[in-house]
Formats: structure tokens, sequence, C-alpha cells
């Protein structure tokens, strides 16, 4: 090994930031990494094969801020970083294959996460680059075979199969190439629990310890979900092995690592939960993308409905496969509302528009896929997919390849349909409209949703009809019409509701009638042990403030409920419990400090932004609360930050608190330091 020096007499002699896969083929890289959580950075060393396609005197890979450390032997091949790039500089000749290896550290300001325990990533697009050199092009794949060194009480999850581990070196095999945002590892305090699907593909599912009554309500349907889309795509699931892990703050509901689904920790929930927050949806999408982005990946973010689209309707499938035909229309039609509204606001967009929006991308490409399956057949339309999928297996695919199998499958003339569904902006609420109704279900729910206009004397009976034997969204329809009319006119439906035993109906009255008659007190204060953390949260609110003479009867009932991962309902009995007078006093400082508590960093953003909220309502700011709100101003999920940033202007505002500034500052971290500087400067 020698030392590296800066060779800044040598310059890339073209293409800097032009396409290079016509230029060079990586073809594997080996790669070791060793995260420091106490420093927030990455050592690795890495080895890159690649294949020379063209002759030419420099290459690159993408590497964010990297500085390289060490670097072997390589055939005469000159190595140099730049803030964006590291370049490798010698006479490359056409059909050559050359090896580079070097070492290297960085600093990641995105991308590799130090969450609390565990550190994960997320390489979403093109920024694997900032912990691994990597290439952000999605057009070049490569396999990579990762080594992960961890301490031995953590565990270690990565893309490809797990080998062996030496002293405290994870060692993970990739056998086919993916694109460089799909490289991933999570590490953490996980236990895992494994299946094997139908077809044989080995399936390891990750939790927390302390969440292990929660793993059969959390991954329920995964087997179910897999063989689904494996008989439903028509083509075996691609890859080693498939794993999944729930993690800390993490940036978005779900990402489909080749092989490893990283997943956010606000689905890990109880069976009580399940009805209100499962992850069967996001589970199910992100096993889609292993075929539809993984196998087969975009070329450019044009035809980025090939990925979005077809994930989401594979699984509206599996749901429909899980749910029932109603569920899976009723999703449908509520997508169709939310494109239909943009569209009419002049907000529509083409599903070929680069800078779409995810409702577009996502879900019109969704819509797009399920008309045209009804207007070429189920047969022809499973064929072409599956030929299209086969053909273009760890290839790269544009809408054209995808379109030229729907032709050949179909023999008809797809001209119109393109042209409604890939090209216009406005999204095709008539034909949208039409399919919706080859529901039944969907028939009879605009039957009900049309009498929103009609007097209640007008609709009493179809009402009554519809809260006495209800479907979940026809009956939560019903009780919506009842809000804001006279209690004397709506008692007895409202009671026909409550009979009903509908969890769904139930749930519809807790959060739609505020105001309780007391001819309902009884039925409604049955909702506190209805099997919904979300009806429950409703209710108790709901209850405290309309019958404040029995407060302590309705927390003493609720005492020990948590609710989900945000602990919605345990931070509302808290803030109730300080709010209502008399109610255990000795132990009242005991609940506001737990309150305060869930706002600091040990804890998750989901669970820490409630708490926010309730410390300012309540106006329970002191030093520690105040400097755990300005730290979370620089948190790295940017939702939360953002909610952080104005809550502290608002904060600021009372001079009572923007005195406390002198004392919390010197409680700060530098970065927290330099962020609260700004603000008090404006």
């Amino acid at each position: 090994m020698k030392k590296f020096f800066l060779a800044i007499a040598i310059l890339p002699s073209f293409f800097g930031n032009a396409q290079q896969t016509d230029v060079v083929d990586f073809l594997k890289v080996e790669a070791e990494v060793q995260p420091i959580s106490s420093e927030r950075k990455i050592i690795g060393s890495v080895s890159y094969s690649f294949k020379i396609l063209k002759q030419t005197d420099s290459i690159y890979l993408d590497a964010i801020a990297m500085k390289l450390k060490e670097i072997s032997p390589n055939q005469n091949i000159l190595i140099s970083a730049e803030q964006k790039k590291i370049w490798f500089t010698a006479n490359f000749k056409a059909g050559e294959t050359y090896t580079v290896s070097f070492e290297y550290e960085a600093f990641p300001k995105q991308t590799l996460y130090f969450s609390g325990e565990q550190i994960w990533t997320q390489g979403q697009g093109k920024y694997t680059s900032h912990w691994l050199p990597s290439l952000d092009d999605t057009n070049d794949k490569i396999e990579f075979d990762l080594q992960v060194i961890s301490p031995k009480d953590k565990t270690v999850i990565a893309n490809g199969k797990f080998l062996q581990m030496e002293e405290m070196q994870w060692c993970f095999d990739m056998k086919e190439p993916m694109s460089s945002y799909l490289v991933a590892f999570a590490i953490g305090d996980f236990e895992r629990k494994e299946m094997t699907s139908k077809s044989g593909i080995p399936i390891e599912l990750y939790y927390k310890p302390k969440d292990s009554l929660k793993f059969e309500p959390t991954y329920r349907y995964t087997k179910e979900i897999f063989d689904f889309l494996e008989t439903e795509i028509g083509m075996a699931y691609p890859w080693q092995n498939y794993k999944q892990v729930p993690v800390r703050d993490f940036l978005y509901a779900g990402m489909e690592n080749t092989t490893l689904t990283i997943f956010s920790e606000a689905f890990v929930v109880d069976s009580l939960g399940f009805a209100d927050r499962n992850y069967v949806n996001v589970n199910a999408h992100e096993l889609a993308h292993q075929w539809f982005g993984n196998l087969v990946t975009a070329t450019s973010v044009e035809h980025h409905w090939l990925q979005e689209g077809f994930s989401t309707y594979y699984a509206l499938l599996a749901e429909k496969e899980i749910f029932g035909e109603d569920y899976f229309y009723w999703k449908l039609y509520n997508s169709a509302e939310q494109l239909k509204a943009l569209s009419d606001e002049g907000k529509g967009e083409s599903i070929l528009n680069p800078k779409a929006s995810s409702l577009t991308f996502y879900e019109k490409g969704a819509w797009a896929l399920h008309i045209l399956k009804e207007e070429i057949g189920e047969e022809a339309f499973k064929n072409a997919v599956k030929n299209y999928l086969e053909k273009h297996s760890f290839k790269n695919v544009d809408t054209e390849d995808f379109l030229a199998e729907i032709r050949l499958a179909s023999g008809k003339d797809i001209s119109k349909w393109e042209a409604d569904w890939l090209q216009q902006s406005a999204f095709q609420s008539e034909q949208a409209y039409q399919s919706l109704l080859k529901s039944e279900f969907i028939n009879k729910y605009f039957e009900v949703s049309a009498l929103r206009t009609l007097p209640l004397a007008d609709k009493k009976l179809q009402l009554k009809i519809a809260l006495t034997f209800p479907n979940d969204f026809i009956g939560q329809e019903a009780v919506f019409q009842l809000m804001e009319k006279p209690f004397a006119e709506t008692i007895s439906l409202y009671k026909n509701g409550f009979e009903s035993k509908n969890l769904f109906v139930r749930q519809a009255i807790a959060l739609s009638l505020n105001q309780i008659p007391t001819e309902l007190q009884p039925e409604y204060e049955s909702l506190l042990k209805d099997d919904s953390y979300v009806t429950r949260e409703a209710a108790l609110y709901n209850l405290w403030v309309n019958f404040p003479e029995k407060r302590a009867e309705y927390l003493n009932q609720t005492e020990g409920v948590i609710g989900f991962q945000d602990k919605n309902v345990r931070q509302l009995w808290l803030a109730l419990s300080f709010l209502t007078e008399g109610y255990k006093t000795k132990e009242k400082e005991i609940f506001t400090q737990e309150l305060k508590s869930y706002s600091g960093q040990e804890y998750s953003f989901e669970i820490r932004e409630k708490a926010f909220g309730y410390i300012n309502e309540l106006q329970l700011w002191d030093d520690n609360t105040l400097k755990n709100l300005i730290e979370s101003g620089i948190h790295h999920t940017w939702q939360f930050s953002k909610y952080s940033k104005e809550l502290l202007l608002e904060v600021l505002k009372n001079p009572v608190y923007s005195q406390k500034m002198e004392v919390v500052r010197n409680k700060l971290s530098v970065k927290a330091l330099t962020y609260l500087d700004s603000v008090l400067k404006k």
C-alpha cells in the first residue's frame, strides 16, 4: 500500500458530467465499509472491475466529498478526487478489463443516517455516492458485494446472501447486477424470523426485541403477498432472497433496495392497531419493485412510472387478493378523486413528465395500467408484462419497451390509450368513472353519496338501511351525512350506527360527532373499548370535553393504552391528565415529565412531533424542551425539521421563551447552535 497524493496537474480530458455508459461498463465492486457513529462518518475500501467500451483517458465514479486515503498499485491508473467525483486517468483501451482499488473516508450529509442505536442507508434515486463511491447513473448496473464492519452485538442486514461473519465483518454476496441507488445496509438491535415462499425463496423478517409481540400483525400476509405477486406477475422472484427491516426516523414509508426493503417503524403495529395503520400496502408495493424498478430499471425519470405506477398497481392487486374486491375499488375511487381534483385545478400532469408529482407517477400510473388491462384483456396484459420482464431482465427500459410488448401480445391499436393516459395532462375521469361502475359496491356507494344534498327527511330511510347492514365505506358515508343535522332527527340513525358493531362506522361517529348528546352518551362511551387506536383517541378527547364530571373515569379506563408507534393515545392521556383538576395530583408532575421526555432525541421523530404539539398547547416549555425543539430543526427528516422550525419561530414570539435562549444555547450541539443563531438574526 502507498500513500495517496492528489494529482492536480492531470485533469480529465472530457465528458465531466456527461453520460459515460457508452465508454465504460462497471462490472463488479467488492466493498468493505465501516460506519462510525461517534464521528458520523464512514471509512471504506473498494475494488472496482470495469470494461472499457471505447478508448479513453479518463472515467469516473460519483463520490460526494470523499477523501482518498490509500491506493493499491492499479495498472498505472492515476486516481484523483474532486468534490463530487473520483477520477481514474490512464490510457484505457477498448475491450480491456481493469481493476482499481482504493480506500476512502467521508462524512455523509445524507443517505447514510445514524439514528439512535441504528445506522441505515437510503439511496433513493441517485444518492448512494454520499457513502460509497458508485454511479448516480441508473443505466450502469453493477454486481455489489458488501462487507460491513460492525460491533458483534449488533445485527447487520445488507443486499444479497449473508455468507459469514469474521470478527466484526459481515459478508454479503449478490449474484446479479443492480443500479447503485439500490445498494443498502442497516445495523441495529434486531432479531429475525424466517419463512419460505411457495417457490422456495428464503424470506427474512427483522424486528426489535421489544416489538416481538408486534411481529405477527406487522408482517401479516407477507407470505401471501409474495406468493400472489409471483403468480400474478407470471415470473419467479428474480433474486437470491428477500429481507425486510423497520428502522427509526426513516424518510419515507419504505424503500425497495434489492433483496432488502427498509421501512418506517411507524408501521410496526399490534393487532389492535392493524385495522387503522398496517404495513400491507407498503409491503406489497416495495416487493413489487423487486421486479419493477430493480430487475428492470427506468432509463430516466421520464419513465419513472414504469417503476412506481407498476408497483402501485400490483400492490393494489395484492390488497384485492387479501381484503377483497370492494377494498380494491375503494382505493381506485379515492385515487381517482385526488387525480380529478388536481386535473380540475389545471394542475394535471402527463405520466411522462419528468417533473411530475408522486401522485401522477404512482396513482395515475396505476390507473393507466388498470384501464389498459381492461382494454386489451387480462390474458394479453399478463403475457405482455411477463415478456417485458424476461426480455429486459437486469437491464434498463423505457416506456416504448413496455408498449412494444403490449402491442405484440394484444395485436391491438393502443394509440388512443397512449394519448389519453400517457401523453395528456388531464385525468380521464369519465373513463375512470365507467371502470368504477363495474363494481356493484361502487354503484351502491354512489347511490348513497348522491344523497348528500338532500334534506335529511328525504333520505332517512336510505341512510338507515346503509347503517343497519353497513359496508365499511358506505356506512361511513352515511354517518358523515349526519353531521351538523339536528340531533332530534339523527339520534335514531346514530344508534343504528353504534348497533351495527362495524369498526369503521363507529370510528366515523367518533371522528365526526364532537358534540355528544346525553342520549348517546352510553353508546359513545363504548367507543373507548373499540379495536382501533384512532377511535379510542378521538373518543377519549370528545368524552373528556363533553362530560367534565366523568373525566377521571375516562382517564382511568384508558390509563394503560399506548396506541401506535407515536404513542398517540398515551400522549393525549398525559395532556388531559395535566389539565384535569384534582386528578392524581401526587403523580401529576411525573405525568408532565413523561410528556416532556417524549420530545427528546432518544425518541423517533413521530413521537417527538406529537409531544411538541402538546407541550406548546399546554405551554410546558422549559430549557430542556426548548433545546430539544432547536435540535429538531436540524433533523434529517425534512418534514419534521420543517415542523420544528416553524414551531420555534412561533415559540420565540413569546419574550419569556426568547429570553431563555442564552441559557439554552450552552446546551446545543455546534450544528444546532449555528441554526439557532441564523434564526435569531432573522
